[in-house]
C-alpha cells in the first residue's frame, strides 16, 4: 500500500511539474541598465507581474506553447514579444521618446496588436490621452479621421464616422467602457479619466458587437487595480472658471489574491455663455464621477471583477442656443431665454465580470446594469426667446424618465497559448431595456404663437420597453504564412413594446385625454456577416480587404403632435454594406507607422430623425437609401529622439441616393443632399517635443502645438443650416517627470466661432471659445 501512495505520489509530482510552466527574464534600457517597475502581462489571460529593483520578472504557472507577453512602463514604449514558455528572457526597452509603442488592443474581444488587425482602428494610450487632453469622448472630434462629436446642448453627445451618425436615442457608434456597452444616449457616461487606452473602431463591427455599432465603436478601458500599489492627484484650472479635481488609488489587499482601486473626479465651470434676459451666467455645470474596482483572483486562471461608477452631473442652464445660426455668429454666446433652471443627471453603471483562462478555451461572462434619471427641475425655455411662448416640464417623479438597462454577455475564445491555424471567439448576449417618458410641452402667456391656450400644458407618455438576444461568432484560419481569413455571422433579435397616452391640462379643470392608452408591439431580426482577408507583404507590413454588415435596431415612433406621422408606428431597421481595403505599415525600426484605409457604405432604410415641435421629441422614419464613401489616413513618427509627430487625414462624400419627407406640408425629394453632421473633411496635425533635463528623476520639458480642421457641413436634411470649414489650434507646455506633470495648457487658441451642433429648424449651439489653463498632476 505505501509502494502504492509512493508511486501515486511521484506520479502526481512528475504531472504537476510538467504543467507548471514558468517564464522568467531581465527587463534592461538601451544603456544596459536594469529597469523596475515594468508591468509584464500575458495577453489573453490572468498572468501578469512587474520587475523588480533589479529588472527581474518571472511569470508562474503558465501553460505550454506560445503566449504573447506586454512590457510596458513609464517613459518606454511599449513591447510585445511572441514566447514559448520555461523561457528565460532578456527584453530591451526603448524611450518612449525614440519608438513607437507597439500598441495591443482587445477590438475583437480578443487582445492582439493593432497592426495586424485587418479593420482600421485609431488608438489612444494613458500618456496620448494626457497629450491630446481628452477628457470627454467629445474631444475624440477631428483627431480621429473622419470621426465628429458634438453636443447638442445637453450633454448627450452626437457623433458620426464616415457618415454614419446617431440620429435618435439609439446611437449608430456604440461606447463600450469596460466591456459594458454604453446602451444610448442617455444611459453612457462621456466624461473620462484615469483611462488606460481608448480605441476607435471605423466602420461596422456588427458581427462582434451587435446592435447600434453600424458606423464603428468607440472601446474605453480604465485604469485597474494590480499588485503594485499606485496612486494620482490633479488639479485642472482654467478661465471661465473651469475647475476640475482627480484623485485615485490602486492597491493590492491580499498580494496575488484581491486588489482594490477608487478613482474620483469632480469638474465645474461657471459658463460660457451670459443670459442677456435676466445678465446672468447660464450654461453653468458642476458635476462628480466616481469608478471603484473590486478584483479576486481565484487562480491563475479565474478571476472575478466588480466594477461601480456613478455619474452626477447638474447643468444650471441646459440647451444654450440661439435661436438661429446667424445669431448665434453674429452675437456669440449670447442669449436671450426667459425661463432656466438646473437639468438633474444621475448615472450608475455596475458590472461583474468573471474570467477563466483554460488550456483548450477561455471564457468570459460580463453581467450589467445601467441606469439614468434625468430631469429639470424646473420648465426650461422652448423657444429660446424672452417671449413666454412655451416651456419643456419633465419633472413628474422617478417613475418618468429613468432609463434601466440589464444587459448579459457569455464570450468563448480560443486560448492565449493556441498554436492551431484556427482562433476563434464566440458567444451569446442578452438585454432587457426599460425606458419610460413622460414629457409636457407648457404654453405661456404668449402661446397663442403656436395657437394654444395660454397657461396650459400638453402631456405625452411614452413608456417602451425592449428585449434582446443575440448570438455571434468569429473564425480566423492562416491559410499560408502570410494570408489569414476571417469570417465572423452575429444574429440579432429584438422585441419592442411601447405604451403611449396622452392629456391636455387646463388650470381649473380636469385633464382632457387627447390620446387613450394605446400599446404598439414590434419584433425584429438581423443577420450580420463579416469576411475578411489579410496578406503579410513582409513583418510590419500588412494589407486587407473585408465586407461587414452593419445594422441599427428599428423602434417604434413616440406619441407626439405629428399630423404626417401615424402614433406607434413601427419603423424597420437600417442596415449597411460596407467595403473596405486598408494597408497598416510600420516602418524604420518602430519609428514610423502609416495606415491608409479606403471604404465604400451603402446604407437602406435609412432612419431618418424628425424633431417634433412643440413637444420637443424626435420621431424617426425609414425615408432614404445613403452612400458614404471616402479615405483614412494616420501617420505617426518618432524622426529624431525627443520628437513626436502626427497627422491624420479623413475624407468622407456622403449623400442620399433617395429621401422623401414631408416639409411644410408637401412632400419634398431631397435626393442628392449631403449626409448631416459629417464633415467632408478632417485633418490634424499635432508636433510635440521633450527635452530630458534630468534623468534620474526622469525630468522633461515638453513643447505640444496642434492643429485641427473641420471641413464644411451640413446640420439639416435640406441641406439649408451649414457650418463652413474651420480651423482650430491647441497648445501646451511644462514639464513631466516620474512623478509629476506640471502644463499650461490653451485650446482654440485664434479663439474661432463656429458652431457645433445646429437643429433642422435652425437653433444653434456653439463650440467652445479660447480657454487656457494650468494642470498639475502627481502620481505615486
Amino acid at each position: 500500500m505505501k509502494r502504492t501512495l509512493l508511486l501515486v505520489s511521484i506520479f502526481l509530482l512528475t504531472c504537476f511539474a510538467v504543467n507548471a510552466q514558468q517564464i522568467s527574464g531581465t527587463v534592461k534600457d538601451s544603456k544596459s541598465e536594469a529597469v523596475a517597475n515594468v508591468t509584464v502581462q500575458a495577453l489573453n489571460t490572468n498572468l501578469s507581474t512587474t520587475t523588480d529593483a533589479n529588472g527581474n520578472f518571472e511569470l508562474k504557472n503558465t501553460t505550454a506553447g506560445k503566449l504573447t507577453l506586454k512590457f510596458s512602463a513609464i517613459g518606454f514604449a511599449t513591447a510585445v514579444k511572441v514566447v514559448e514558455a520555461n523561457q528565460t528572457l532578456n527584453i530591451v526597452l526603448t524611450e518612449s521618446n525614440s519608438k513607437l509603442d507597439e500598441v495591443t488592443v482587445s477590438a475583437q474581444k480578443t487582445e492582439e496588436n493593432v497592426q495586424n488587425i485587418p479593420a482600421s482602428i485609431s488608438t489612444f494610450s494613458a500618456s496620448k490621452i494626457v497629450d491630446y487632453r481628452i477628457q470627454n469622448t467629445r474631444d475624440l472630434a477631428t483627431i480621429v479621421p473622419n470621426l465628429y462629436s458634438s453636443n447638442p446642448g445637453d450633454g448627450r453627445n452626437v457623433t458620426s464616422i464616415r457618415g454614419i451618425g446617431t440620429t435618435s436615442y439609439d446611437p449608430a457608434i456604440a461606447t463600450y467602457i469596460d466591456g459594458v456597452n454604453q446602451f444610448g444616449l442617455d444611459s453612457y457616461i462621456s466624461s473620462l479619466f484615469d483611462v488606460e487606452r481608448i480605441e476607435v473602431l471605423r466602420g461596422p463591427q456588427g458581427t462582434l458587437y451587435g446592435r447600434n455599432a453600424m458606423g464603428g465603436v468607440i472601446n474605453i478601458i480604465t485604469k485597474q487595480p494590480t499588485n503594485v500599489t499606485s496612486g494620482f492627484a490633479g488639479v485642472d484650472i482654467g478661465n471661465y472658471g473651469q475647475q476640475r479635481y482627480s484623485i485615485g488609488i490602486r492597491t493590492p489587499l491580499i498580494k496575488d489574491k484581491l486588489f482594490f482601486g477608487a478613482a474620483g473626479m469632480y469638474n465645474k465651470q461657471n459658463g460660457f455663455y451670459t443670459n442677456e434676459f435676466n445678465n446672468t451666467k447660464f450654461d453653468k455645470l458642476h458635476g462628480f464621477l466616481g469608478n471603484y474596482y473590486l478584483k479576486f483572483l481565484a487562480s491563475s486562471k479565474f478571476d472575478l471583477t466588480l466594477n461601480v461608477k456613478h455619474n452626477e452631473n447638474r447643468n444650471n442652464g441646459t440647451f444654450p442656443l440661439a435661436s438661429s445660426i446667424e445669431e448665434a455668429l453674429a452675437n456669440p454666446f449670447k442669449l436671450n431665454q426667459n425661463s432656466t433652471t438646473e437639468m438633474v443627471d444621475n448615472l450608475f453603471n455596475v458590472s461583474l465580470s468573471a474570467n477563466y483562462s483554460g488550456d483548450d478555451f477561455n471564457f468570459n461572462s460580463q453581467t450589467a446594469y445601467q441606469s439614468n434619471y434625468r430631469y429639470y427641475k424646473q420648465p426650461i425655455d422652448g423657444d429660446f426667446s424672452p417671449a413666454d411662448i412655451i416651456s419643456i416640464v419633465n419633472d413628474y417623479g422617478k417613475d418618468y424618465n429613468k432609463v434601466q438597462v440589464y444587459t448579459q454577455e457569455f464570450k468563448f475564445s480560443s486560448p492565449a497559448s493556441n498554436q492551431s491555424k484556427f482562433k476563434w471567439v464566440a458567444g451569446l448576449y442578452g438585454f432587457y431595456q426599460t425606458n419610460p417618458v413622460k414629457q409636457g410641452s407648457y404654453f405661456g402667456a404668449d402661446g397663442a404663437f403656436y395657437g394654444a391656450e395660454p397657461y396650459t400644458t400638453a402631456v405625452n407618455i411614452n413608456s417602451g420597453k425592449g428585449l434582446g438576444l443575440a448570438a455571434f461568432a468569429q473564425l480566423s484560419y492562416q491559410v499560408t504564412e502570410k494570408i489569414t481569413a476571417i469570417a465572423g455571422l452575429r444574429y440579432d433579435y429584438e422585441h419592442k413594446k411601447l405604451l403611449a397616452s396622452g392629456e391636455y391640462l387646463i388650470p381649473g379643470y380636469d385633464p382632457i385625454v387627447t390620446q387613450g392608452d394605446t400599446s404598439a408591439r414590434a419584433n425584429f431580426n438581423a443577420i450580420s456577416p463579416k469576411f475578411s482577408l489579410a496578406y503579410a507583404v513582409a513583418e510590419n507590413n500588412n494589407i486587407y480587404a473585408s465586407y461587414t454588415r452593419g445594422y441599427r435596431a428599428g423602434g417604434i415612433t413616440q406619441l407626439a403632435s405629428d399630423p404626417t406621422a401615424k402614433p406607434l408606428d413601427a419603423y424597420k431597421p437600417e442596415y449597411s454594406n460596407n467595403i473596405e481595403i486598408g494597408s497598416k505599415n510600420t516602418f524604420f525600426d518602430q519609428r514610423l507607422s502609416l495606415n491608409v484605409a479606403a471604404f465604400y457604405i451603402s446604407v437602406t432604410d435609412a432612419q431618418i430623425p424628425v424633431l417634433i415641435l412643440p413637444d420637443a421629441l424626435t420621431t424617426t422614419r425609414n425615408a432614404g437609401k445613403l452612400t458614404s464613401k471616402g479615405i483614412d489616413l494616420e501617420l505617426s513618427a518618432r524622426p529624431i529622439r525627443g520628437l513626436n509627430v502626427d497627422y491624420n487625414f479623413g475624407y468622407t462624400d456622403a449623400k442620399y441616393k433617395s429621401l422623401n419627407l414631408f416639409k411644410d406640408g408637401e412632400m419634398v425629394n431631397l435626393a442628392g443632399n449631403r449626409q448631416i453632421y459629417t464633415p467632408e473633411i478632417t485633418s490634424m496635425f499635432a508636433l510635440q517635443y521633450g527635452y530630458e533635463i534630468n534623468k534620474a528623476a526622469k525630468l522633461n520639458v515638453i513643447a505640444r502645438g496642434e492643429w485641427l480642421f473641420t471641413g464644411n457641413q451640413f446640420y439639416d436634411l435640406s441641406n439649408q443650416v451649414q457650418q463652413k470649414g474651420y480651423n482650430i489650434y491647441n497648445a501646451k507646455i511644462g514639464f513631466s517627470a516620474k512623478n509629476f506633470d506640471l502644463f499650461f495648457w490653451g485650446r482654440n487658441l485664434a479663439n474661432k466661432t463656429y458652431v457645433d451642433y445646429a437643429y433642422d429648424f435652425g437653433a444653434a449651439h456653439l463650440g467652445n471659445p479660447k480657454t487656457y489653463g494650468v494642470s498639475l498632476t502627481g502620481r505615486f
